[in-house]
């Protein structure tokens, strides 16, 4: 009797458990934001400014999450589970070295970056700086997470990675708005909760790897090995940053209130870009196990499977933005200048989505072959076409929030642009197999 193949999980099977691991930060935030934006105009300005820069770092180094679960999916792939892991032990120790140096970089820069942000001194940039030097403590917690997340994803281990997020997240939802009102520490005890939720989530982060019985030994070698991997996804996250640090300089210049809305609608687009991004992790895991086991066949199906998941996904969240947009800003703030401003930019938020849903999925596909490269060039090539000059020239011009949403708006459709024509040819599915750690 015939023997039958491993049942491969769907793109909903890992897509639904990556959903609630991508969200739980989002969400945590989206409270976040919305607890402070009750304290007054300058503390949610201020918490756009430390958050926006904390979030920059932490998002720069992402390669420790996305590098991680290719490299171990290509691994797992091919039946070497123990060298998988391997990869998710080096990430681990790059999250910590790259974390403190996160830590020193903002204790010492701390009030420049906030008044560069916040467009000169003052109570806004005070605000941030005090936020951003509390919170920082948390960046090296933070990355231990995102590799966590890499290695568990890339051994399609679906469960674990969501109970420790989850657990991280718990904490910092009940001590944020308990800190900030009750206690009356306001943005300090925002920054609190922060670094207390991420002690939780790192810890069992820690606690998984030890549990797998291989060395936890450094390697330099790997070290490097997997910085190497992750230059080009880091080139690509150091442009998506500027180009994001760019928008919210702007904004803080054209007012508080247009940063407060800023704010607000940046941290949804964020939240539901990750939301769609769960495509994009079930797309990494499964194209990285079809070619590490030798199926460029199934890689490919995969690609045709995660894209119509993501445009219909960004459809039905388009629509919902819309049906909710009397009410969904009055969350965040009651402020009738920031609500003005956050409805002006609403339309964008909403039309993107379905574009988003497939370029989110498709660089899944590309992250998962190895094709980091080609990703890179077209992020660079779509923020210094589209979303960057866009971004700069609307405050002199006077288009506002406008300028800069038409800016991402543009951004996302040159990027839809480039990765429709990658995947449709046949380059991605003979990227190079993964080194040995």
């Amino acid at each position: 009797m015939a023997i039958s193949a491993p049942r491969r999980p769907s793109v909903l099977a890992l897509a639904v458990p990556a959903l609630v691991v991508l969200a739980a930060e989002p969400i945590y935030l989206l409270v976040d934001t919305a607890v402070v934006g009750h304290l007054g105009t300058v503390p949610l300005a201020g918490l756009a400014v430390g958050g926006g820069l904390l979030g920059w770092a932490t998002a720069l180094l992402n390669f420790l999450a996305y590098g991680t679960t290719a490299r171990a999916a290509r691994r797992a792939g091919a039946g070497d589970r123990t060298g998988a892991v391997a990869e998710g032990v080096q990430a681990t120790w790059l999250a910590v070295l790259l974390g403190l140096g996160v830590v020193v970089l903002f204790q010492c820069l701390a009030g420049p970056l906030a008044r560069a942000l916040a467009g000169g001194p003052g109570p806004v940039a005070s605000a941030g700086e005090l936020w951003l030097r509390i919170a920082c403590a948390g960046a090296p917690l933070l990355l231990i997470s995102q590799a966590g997340n890499g290695w568990l994803r890339g051994v399609q281990e679906l469960r674990s990675p969501v109970r420790y997020v989850l657990a991280g997240s718990a904490v910092g939802l009940v001590l944020c708005p308990v800190l900030v009102h009750p206690v009356g520490l306001g943005l300090v005890g925002s920054a609190i909760a922060n670094v207390a939720g991420q002690t939780v989530a790192a810890a069992l982060f820690v606690r998984a790897l030890l549990r797998e019985r291989v060395s936890l030994r450094p390697r330099p070698r790997a070290l490097r090995a997997q910085l190497v991997i992750g230059r080009d996804l880091l080139v690509r996250a150091v442009v998506l940053q500027v180009s994001f640090l760019a928008a919210a300089a702007v904004a803080a210049r054209i007012g508080a209130a247009a940063l407060g809305a800023h704010q607000i609608a940046l941290q949804l687009w964020l939240f539901l870009a990750l939301v769609l991004d769960a495509y994009a992790i079930a797309a990494q895991t499964l194209v990285g196990h079809a070619l590490g086991a030798g199926r460029p066949g199934d890689a490919r199906a995969t690609a045709r499977r995660v894209l119509l998941w993501g445009l219909g996904t960004g459809l039905v969240v388009g629509g919902l933005l819309l049906a909710l947009r009397p009410v969904l800003p009055r969350l965040f703030t009651s402020d009738p200048a920031v609500l003005t401003q956050t409805h002006l930019v609403w339309w964008f938020l909403a039309g993107m989505q379905p574009l988003a849903g497939v370029v989110f999925a498709l660089d899944g596909v590309l992250m998962g072959a190895g094709d980091v490269g080609y990703l890179r060039t077209i992020t660079l090539g779509s923020a210094l076409v589209g979303f960057l000059p866009l971004s700069l020239v609307s405050l002199p011009m006077g288009w506002g929030l406008t300028g800069v949403w038409t800016g991402l708006t543009l951004f996302i459709v040159l990027r839809l642009i480039g990765v429709l024509a990658r995947v449709a040819g046949p380059r991605w599915l003979t990227a190079p197999a993964v080194s040995a750690a």
